[in-house]
């Protein structure tokens, strides 16, 4: 799971790819929207391990951009990175009873002790719909995330897709940004209500939980 050579590289080629293409919508006029919100945390009862959490570069600065397809047509480029950043630590920091951030994910050259097993988000899917594409006055937005837990050195231990939905009204935003980050927020605080009730649902994670508490029940009760 760790990222190789090739990985970094192609990492690279696309954050240079994206920039390009956000240099250019912000000349044509995109419109441009920053999505940054500090959510409450939840009141849950702590899972009992320790979580490690390794967030790619592409995940803590995503960036949406879709391309006008005519010429009278203005782009959009919406950046939820901060706020993807603000709901998940939010979230799993309330979730497990520790969780260590990790700046590389682990393999079985680089293995992590320190934890009992890895979540790596990634974001694979955006999409939106305004008025001039519905015919209607609701900003709607849907996010869909691919979501693995590795084990400390990496190997998989269950891999699931989640997704995420909101919608804002028109009518109570000043403008067309303000109505698309709204909705955005509102996605994100599905995704994290998502995230939270169904992580021990997943048949691999609920398993695996099970395994792993029992192991910090057995540290704890070692005198």
């Amino acid at each position: 799971m760790g990222l190789t050579t090739i990985d970094k590289q192609d990492s690279s080629l696309r954050a240079a790819a994206l920039a390009l293409c956000l240099l250019f919508l912000s000349a044509c006029g995109a419109n441009q929207v920053i999505v940054d919100s500090q959510f409450p945390q939840p009141a849950l009862d702590p899972i009992p391990i320790t979580l490690g959490v390794y967030f790619s570069e592409e995940f803590k600065t995503h960036t949406f951009v879709d391309e006008p397809e005519a010429e009278t047509e203005r782009g959009w480029v919406v950046e939820t990175g901060a706020a993807q950043m603000s709901l998940w630590q939010t979230i799993l920091n309330a979730m497990f009873q520790k969780v260590v951030y990790l700046k590389e994910a682990p393999s079985t050259e680089t293995p992590n002790t320190e934890v009992q097993s890895v979540l790596i988000p990634t974001i694979s899917d955006l999409q939106y719909a305004i008025p001039a594409h519905t015919n209607t006055k609701v900003f709607e937005l849907w996010l869909k995330y691919d979501i693995a837990l590795t084990d400390h050195t990496g190997d998989s231990l269950a891999e699931w897709s989640m997704t995420a939905y909101g919608k804002t009204p028109e009518a109570f935003m000043q403008s067309n940004q303000e109505a698309v980050g709204a909705a955005a927020i509102v996605a994100l605080r599905d995704a994290g209500a998502n995230f939270a009730v169904n992580f021990p649902k997943v048949p691999a994670v609920s398993e695996w939980l099970e395994r792993a508490t029992d192991e910090t029940s057995s540290r704890e009760d070692t005198p």
